[in-house]
This record gives structure tokens, C-alpha cells and sequence, in this order.
């Protein structure tokens, strides 16, 4: 179907670009002693609220997920902000395929039942727990009870430690829900143990290709049986824990459990998690047979693999997977490309997907007239540099503008959330700080081309840096007494202004009139068409000027 994109009704397209900025992670919460955003200095931030401010829903039904308990993240943050619309989200997609039956009628998930029921073993591979961004343990106890329905005798586990969407030492408590399914299953005769493990951001869950060694270390421990060894998961992380005193659960070392195997020909392997971001890369090692260049696999097994979803759909990587992914079509970037209009995005590695993938509806190649900026990011933990690449960025990003090449770019500033899902507190307060300083660049380059910028954020994160005790209505606090760090996402309204100094009669106005929170994410698409001077497309959220 050919697109195009009607003149809106009654505003003309301004002079020059409309800039989407993504402050990643800087939500709007408490002002308090936890909140890095409220405690940074912040004054180009300042300066945007008083002009045309709104608050925007960035979790939940707002982006397609099953609740709105469950916060949002940056994958389905992204699909919204280019869609223009809200779309199923994996953890729903997942939830309903699993009450259904329909996951366990498909193809993927037949064939490796048939190929563990023959000789072989099924291995299950993901992140163990409840965070419900990339993946969520319930969806694995599914699959374990059903295997041992089937007839399926012999399955690995291999448990990521999140950490990181979670409290950020809550490994125990996954784990010991995990040994209560297996002990369920043992005692019907199935032989259901723990393999490897290690922490989210140690081990196999890279992505954008940032740091393979990551992935090597996951495919050694989980693949090759190869790594330190403990009798249980429980002993592998409570003495790690003393060994490496503070760590967190999402750094802890890889390691494998007594008992362990290599993989096999004729083995299963099922990657639970939905989300494809930290997918990608561990499916390409396992289905890539000719070019893989991402680090020496040795003899890689013949198993049959499968993801949970197709993690991408341009790629059809991987090729077996349970849950159909959402279907996401007509997207922003494709309209302005078929009106001519030439687009930028940019980002550091860390967030490159998110403004391109993402963005695009989940599709890995950019359309025609769109142009993809990576800027490298740096392999250094996130709190030594809570910077990160943002000046960097804004260099390139300044000078792309001033060619007067784009009528629209959109820019992911990773600072917040990456800095933010370390628990360093004070580090979160310097990466939103260098943020606000980017900014500071980019307003007198929108002066001078005529432009405008929305300034937006997919979900929060380093505006809750400690737990929070919703009973007792303070900090949960440490046996020290200091607060405890928080390192996951939040469930606070994202800020949106607008920058527009050639048109100071432009307002933000709520989508139905209803308040500033009847508003999301996927309202930004049809805003940016508005200022480029067209009317939404049917179908989209409506405009927010």
C-alpha cells in the first residue's frame, strides 16, 4: 500500500527541522532525596518548563503492556513514540498465547518437545525474573510444566540474574521460586536441573554488538559447559556475593553448576525472553552457521533453537520462535519517507537500536531518505562516566542540522537510564546534568534554523534511585541505614516540552481534554507530522499541538 500524508488542516510546517530529543530514563517523580533528576542542576530543563510542558504516560496500557503495573521500558517506549499508535507488547502477547494453548500448538514449540522427547535435552535459556522487560518467570515455570506434561525427561536451565528491572540484589528470591518448580517436577520423576547462570550484563545479553565478549561468556558457560563451578544457583551467587562485596546481581561473573553438560546434537534450546534488544545476539551465535564473526564458538552443536518471539522480523531472526511478534506497520519514518522528507536518527551504541529498530517498527534497515548516526560508546561501566557519549553526539548532531540535509532527526541520550540502572546515585545526578548541558547546544541551533524540539523521555529510571517503602512512605533502608539503591525502571509520568521560538502560539494540549495524563508516548508521532505541517494519518493518536 502506498502511503502519503495530507497538508494539516490549519498549521503550516515550520522553517526549519522538528528535533525529537529522548532523555532515556529521565522520568518525573517525588521530589526527594532520590530523585537524581530533581537533584541535578538542570537549567536549559528549567527553562523548557516554562514554556509549553505536558506530562505523557510511558508504562503500561500506554505501550501495549498488560497492566498498568507494569512499567515501561525502551523497546515498546520506542515502538510507540514511531508508530503513532499502541500496539500489543510482548509480555501481553506472550500472556495471552500461553492461556490460549496457542503457544504450545505451533510449530517451534512442537518440534522441540519431538527433539528433547528423542534422546535429546531441552535447555531453557533467559533472564530469571519478574521485571517483565525482557522476560518474566512465570513464562519459564509455563513452559517447564508443560515440557514434563509432554514427556520431556531431561532440561537445563540457564538463569541470567537480573538485578537491573528488579531490586538490585533479589536473585534469592527467583531463585528459590524456581527450585520449588523444579523440586514439583523432580518429584514426578523429571530430571529438571540448574546449568550455568551469571549476571544480566556479565553474561550473554548484549546488544547492538557493544560487547561480544559478553555473549562469548554466556555461550561458555551455557553451550560449552566451560566456567566456574557450584553445587547450586543459590551457592553460586551467595558466594559470589562475599568474594565480590556491593556487586549487584546483574554484574556477578558467569559460572556453570556441577552436573553441567555441553550441549548436544539433538538438544532443544528455547530463549524465554520476549524482548529482542538482548536477544539479537545469542540467536545469531546459535543459528548463524557460515559468517559469524562475533567471537571463536569452537563446534558449535546441532540443536534446535527457538526464541520465545522473532526478535527481528527483517533478519526473521530467529527462524523458530513460539509467539508471533506484533506487527507493527505504518510507522512515522515510513510516511515521511514517502513524502520525500529526509530524517535522521542518532544515538550511542547502547541506545542505537532504539531510535532506529525500534523506532521503525521493528524493522533493522533504515527507508528510503533516512540516514543512521552511531556514535561507538565506550566499554567502561556507566557510573565512571556517567557523561557517556552525550557531547559526542551533539556534536554530530549539530552539525548534521546545520547542513540543512533533515526536516526531522530524533536523538536518544542514554545517560539516564544507563547510569540510572546502576543504583549510583550520584553518578544518575551527573548523567542528567550532562543531558541538560546537551540541550543548552542544541536551543541556539534551533534559534537559528527556525526549527523546533520535543523534549521527551521513553520511561523513567534515574528519578528513583532508592526503594521505596510504599507502606511505611519512606526509603527501605539497609541493615547500615542507608537507603537501599533502586536500578530498575519506574512507573512515573515522562515529561514533554516544546521548543518552537518562531511560533510562540503553539501549545501543548492533552489528548482528550482530561488531564495531562490521558496522553502517551504514541501521541509524539502525530505532533511532529503537525509541525512538519501534516495531518495525522488515520488511525494515530492524535496531535498534541
Amino acid at each position: 500500500m502506498a502511503l502519503s500524508l495530507a497538508k494539516h488542516a490549519s498549521l503550516s510546517a515550520l522553517r526549519g527541522p522538528v528535533v525529537v530529543v529522548v532523555m532515556d530514563g529521565v522520568g518525573l517523580g517525588r521530589e526527594d532525596a532520590g530523585n537524581a533528576v530533581y537533584l541535578a542542576r538542570t537549567p536549559t530543563l528549567d527553562r523548557l518548563r516554562r514554556g509549553p510542558s505536558m506530562a505523557l504516560r510511558a508504562h503500561g496500557t500506554a505501550v501495549g503492556l498488560p497492566s498498568d503495573d507494569d512499567m515501561g521500558n525502551s523497546e515498546v517506549g520506542h515502538n510507540a513514540l514511531g508508530a503513532g499508535r499502541v500496539f500489543d507488547q510482548g509480555a501481553k502477547l506472550v500472556n495471552a498465547a500461553l492461556e490460549s494453548g496457542t503457544l504450545f500448538a505451533g510449530d517451534a514449540w512442537k518440534k522441540a518437545v519431538a527433539q528433547a522427547r528423542s534422546g535429546g535435552t531441552l535447555h531453557l535459556l533467559g533472564l530469571l525474573s519478574d521485571g517483565n522487560v525482557h522476560a518474566h518467570q512465570d513464562h519459564l515455570f509455563a513452559l517447564l510444566r508443560r515440557a514434563a506434561d509432554e514427556g520431556v525427561q531431561h532440561a537445563r536451565i540457564h538463569a541470567l540474574l537480573d538485578g537491573r528491572d528488579v531490586p538490585e540484589t533479589s536473585a534469592l528470591v527467583y531463585i528459590d521460586a524456581l527450585e520449588a518448580v523444579l523440586g514439583e517436577l523432580r518429584a514426578r520423576g523429571f530430571d529438571y536441573q540448574v546449568a550455568s547462570g551469571g549476571g544480566r550484563m556479565t553474561t550473554t545479553m548484549d546488544r547492538y554488538e557493544a560487547d561480544w565478549s559478553m555473549v562469548e561468556r554466556g555461550w561458555n558457560v551455557h553451550v560449552r559447559a566451560e566456567g566456574r563451578a557450584f553445587h547450586t544457583l543459590r551457592e553460586a551467587v551467595e558466594t559470589l556475593r562475599k568474594e565480590l562485596p556491593g556487586i549487584g546481581d546483574q554484574n556477578l561473573p558467569s559460572f556453570i553448576v556441577e552436573g553441567a553438560r555441553p550441549m548436544a546434537a539433538g538438544d532443544a534450546v528455547l530463549l524465554w525472553n520476549f524482548r529482542g534488544d538482548r536477544a539479537i545476539e545469542i540467536s545469531r551465535a546459535f543459528e548463524d552457521r557460515g559468517t559469524f564473526k562475533g567471537f571463536d564458538r569452537g563446534t558449535v552443536p546441532d540443536v534446535f533453537f527457538a526464541g520465545m518471539m522473532q526478535y527481528d522480523g527483517d533478519l526473521k531472526l530467529p527462524t523458530n520462535f513460539l509467539v508471533a511478534p506484533p506487527e507493527i506497520d505504518r510507522t512515522l519514518a515510513e510516511y515521511l519517507s514517502a513524502a520525500g522528507v529526509h530524517q535522521l536518527a542518532i544515538s550511542e551504541t547502547q541506545k542505537f537500536g532504539h531510535v532506529t529498530f525500534f523506532w521503525n517498527g521493528n524493522r533493522s534497515q533504515p527507508h528510503p531518505g533516512e540516514t543512521w548516526v552511531e556514535i561507538p560508546s565506550d566499554l567502561r561501566p556507566f557510573e565512571e562516566r556517567p557523561w557517556m557519549k552525550a557531547a559526542e553526539i551533539t556534536d554530530r548532531l549539530i552539525d548534521e542540522l546545520r547542513s540543512g540535509s533533515y526536516r526531522h532527526a530524533r536523538v536518544n541520550y542514554a545517560n539516564g537510564d544507563m547510569v540510572g540502572h546502576t543504583g549510583a546515585h550520584d553518578a544518575a545526578v551527573l548523567a542528567v546534568e550532562a543531558v541538560d548541558l546537551q540541550l543548552a547546544r542544541l536551543l541556539p541551533v534551533i534559534d537559528a534554523l527556525g526549527g523546533a524540539l520535543l523534549v521527551t523521555a521513553d520511561h523513567g529510571n534515574a528519578d528513583e534511585m532508592y526503594e521505596w517503602d510504599k507502606k511505611a512512605k519512606a526509603f527501605s533502608c539497609g541493615p547500615d541505614g542507608a537507603p537501599r539503591p533502586k536500578t530498575s525502571h519506574t512507573l512515573n509520568l515522562v515529561p514533554l516540552h516544546l521548543y518552537a521560538p518562531e511560533r510562540p502560539d503553539l501549545t501543548l494540549e492533552t489528548a482528550t481534554g482530561s488531564g495531562e495524563a490521558a496522553a502517551g508516548l504514541g501521541n509524539i508521532a502525530a505532533t511532529v507530522l503537525a509541525l512538519l505541517g501534516y495531518a495525522a494519518p488515520e488511525g494515530y493518536l492524535p496531535s498534541l499541538v
